[in-house]
């Protein structure tokens, strides 16, 4: 096939550009190629090798709308320090072939300081890549993996992009060892010899995008989102789960299948959703922390339900990873746009748990948090990650062991005329397990009076709705409602998935001298308009920040809290998440 004009002839020496360029504290890097060609692999093997040189990381994937084949591509940054957003922009990205690579152009935000490594052996580089003014050098790729047995030009790439960026050869060759360890001798051999000669060919063309050495070697954490999220809820107590596969949520349930096996709990795949939130709220009537994961459509289906454990006072929890939306949506992305179906979904006056996660790393806290509150409470929570945070493969510190843990209130020996819907000073009666003698009472979706007898008496209703809403609100839920960071008379509030751009935007304005604080909500329901009105003085201008197309999260703020007088927002849907650079942009705006 004929070659990019743009391409260099491999062999080139560096340019003086490459030669002086210092080493940065952060660097981005993209690997793509059609379905197949390895790139999600080469991009895992980097994260991993990276980690084990001591460097800190993020690895995302975008793939095609089949979800399963096509195109994709391994986007990654690496960092001496940690990293819970995308790059503003790429450094390098590696071609291995460019199937459809113009729909990733979004999401890599080339330019004149990126270098981009086409394969020789492939087409033409399109044109949303010559246009960007990346320095585009070529290697051929596939000619250097068939030059040895049983070699793939992923592992070249990996090669390519170990060499450009600094990673010790030796830290890559012992991730190849341990993730190619089931597949034998063989194939690790090639691949190490693939690695080789993918480095050998990046210092010949002067590919180069060199990352600052690691300041340390303290072994850390990779992990996803979703994984950190199963974690949270077996921490937190959590030994059943119910549910049924859907992306981009799946992998919870992958993850927690044999680690509750391991705990003593177990998982059922269901037939559906419906099913899944019904055997959940069956398995907690029945004494068990239980769980159920879903996305958008899923969470859908399961709100009839939602409202029987809200009335029922049977504490569940729902982990909904959302993505774009409506109906079918885009599976494979983020977005924030499951707000107001997860706060206000529920027909009738129907109080319970709303919180999201932060970051990677808090997907876990905030998960075990859920169970907690869920638990201590009898009420359903709702914990909002997304897609980004979900399968998003982050390398943390070890996060610190946590005490909340699943604390009921079970009454074992329930004196005659046990009331099971009781009015209590915190609105938190005992509930008792099935079988307890003594302690048998109605759990359905009718009314009921203290007894749980079905009733239609005002005086019962309205004394059930105060139990229902009173344990929500008069809950302590001490200062994990929200992130608060800083002081100034600018506040950035966001949620989500929007804080980790948000965070690296005021840090960087901080640094210019401006004075920004950083609101985070944790907790969105049950409202807390005290704690917000203390986060929020001495602020008299907001920036309001969050991943939807309608301004859900502002229209929810406005209803609920007082604001700052002068409130601007910046709100767009998925499926692009925010970089700190836009919001860098608003913030000096508004200055």
């Amino acid at each position: 096939m004929p070659k990019s004009k743009q391409a260099a002839k491999p062999g080139k020496a560096p340019s003086a550009e490459t030669r002086d360029r210092s080493a940065a504290t952060t660097v981005a890097v993209a690997i793509n190629g059609s379905g197949g060609a390895g790139a999600i692999t080469a991009g895992g093997m980097l994260l991993k090798a990276a980690a084990r040189a001591g460097y800190y990381g993020l690895f995302t994937r975008a793939v095609g709308p089949q979800i399963r084949g096509g195109e994709a591509a391994a986007i990654l940054r690496l960092a001496t320090t940690p990293v819970e957003t995308a790059a503003n922009r790429c450094d390098l990205q590696i071609a291995i072939d460019w199937m459809n690579a113009d729909r990733f152009a979004g999401e890599l935000n080339l330019g004149p300081d990126s270098l981009v490594v086409a394969n020789a052996d492939a087409e033409d580089a399109p044109e949303v890549i010559t246009k960007s003014g990346a320095r585009i050098v070529s290697v051929p790729l596939t000619k250097l993996a068939k030059s040895i047995k049983g070699g793939r030009p992923n592992m070249v790439a990996l090669g390519i992009a170990a060499a450009a960026i600094g990673i010790p050869q030796d830290a890559v060759e012992k991730e190849i060892v341990d993730t190619l360890a089931s597949k034998g001798e063989a194939a690790i051999a090639a691949s190490t010899q693939a690695l080789a000669a993918g480095m050998k060919a990046a210092n010949e063309v002067g590919a180069s995008t060199p990352l600052a050495t690691a300041t340390s070697d303290t072994k850390r954490w990779i992990i996803s989102g979703n994984e950190a999220a199963g974690l949270g809820a077996i921490r937190g107590g959590v030994r059943f789960v119910a549910a049924y596969p859907i992306t981009p949520a799946t992998e919870i349930l992958e993850w927690m299948s044999p680690a509750l096996v391991k705990a003593g709990g177990s998982l059922v795949q269901a037939e559906d959703e419906l099913a899944s939130i019904n055997m959940i709220i069956g398995a907690s009537y029945g004494g068990v922390p239980s769980l159920t994961a879903t996305s958008g459509p899923g969470l859908a289906l399961m709100i009839e339900s939602l409202g029987l454990a809200i009335a029922s006072e049977i504490p569940i929890v729902i982990v909904d990873v959302m993505r774009g939306g409506p109906s079918t949506g885009i599976p494979t992305k983020s977005e924030q746009s499951d707000l107001n179906m997860a706060l206000y979904g529920c027909h009738g006056d129907a109080p319970h748990i709303v919180a999201a996660p932060t970051s990677v790393a808090d997907c876990l806290f905030t998960t075990q948090w859920a169970v907690h509150l869920a638990e201590a409470t009898q009420a359903p929570a709702i914990v909002l990650s997304d897609q980004f945070l979900g399968q998003a493969k982050a390398v943390i510190d070890r996060p610190a062991d946590i005490a909340f843990i699943a604390n009921r209130k079970i009454e074992t020996a329930p004196a005659e005329g046990y009331r099971r819907y009781a009015i209590t000073a915190d609105g938190v009666s005992p509930m008792t397990v099935p079988g307890t003698p003594g302690g048998q009472y109605t759990a359905d979706g009718l009314e009921h009076n203290p007894r749980g007898t079905p009733s239609t008496s005002p005086t019962d209703h309205m004394s059930q709705l105060d139990k229902r809403a009173g344990k929500l609100t008069g809950f302590d839920y001490g200062q994990h409602w929200a992130d608060i960071e800083g002081k100034g008379e600018i506040a950035v509030i966001t949620w989500g998935s929007s804080t980790g751009p948000v965070r690296e935007a005021i840090e960087t304005a901080r640094a210019d001298g401006m004075k920004v604080k950083l609101i985070a909500l944790r907790l969105l329901a049950p409202t807390q308009p005290e704690q917000l009105a203390k986060a929020l003085k001495g602020v008299d201008h907001a920036l309001v920040v969050e991943q939807t197309h309608s301004g859900q999260f502002l229209r929810y703020l406005r209803g609920e809290y007082d604001l700052p007088a002068k409130v601007e927002h910046l709100c767009r849907p998925g499926p692009l998440t925010y970089r700190a650079a836009e919001i860098l942009t608003a913030l000096n705006d508004m200055r």
